[in-house]
């Protein structure tokens, strides 16, 4: 099992930003990759951006590519999303998630093994 525990959300302006940190515990060495994922209300959870721990590869949802920065420890205990320009649409509840392994990519929920509680992200305009 690996446990997933978020930080840093906030409230922040438009242009703004935040650091979120993700702390994995439990059997950290298992894991692949992580990703972090954001829910709006009425809408679909959806993809932001994933470390693969083998070659630190990266990958970023186009609405975020340029503006988040998905970093992690050599340990796999703890990854870092860093939002910058953060905009309106950002708003919503921001989770990171764990697989043991990918069977068609980083994009879908369904690749993920293990999840957090998530935390708020709110950027007022």
């Amino acid at each position: 099992q690996v446990q997933l525990v978020e930080s840093g959300g906030g409230l922040v302006q438009a242009g703004g930003s935040l650091r979120l940190s993700c702390a994995a515990s439990g059997r950290t060495f298992s894991t692949y990759a992580i990703g972090w994922f954001r829910q709006a209300p009425g809408k679909e959870r959806e993809f932001v951006a994933a470390i693969r721990w083998s070659g630190s590869i990266t990958y970023y949802a186009a609405s975020v590519k340029g503006r988040f920065t998905i970093s992690g420890d050599n340990a796999k205990t703890t990854v870092y999303l860093q939002m910058n320009g953060l905009k309106a649409e950002d708003t919503a509840v921001y989770s990171c998630a764990a697989a043991r392994t990918y069977t068609t990519g980083p994009y879908s929920p369904r690749e993920y093994d293990y999840w957090g509680q998530g935390t708020q992200v709110t950027v007022s305009s």
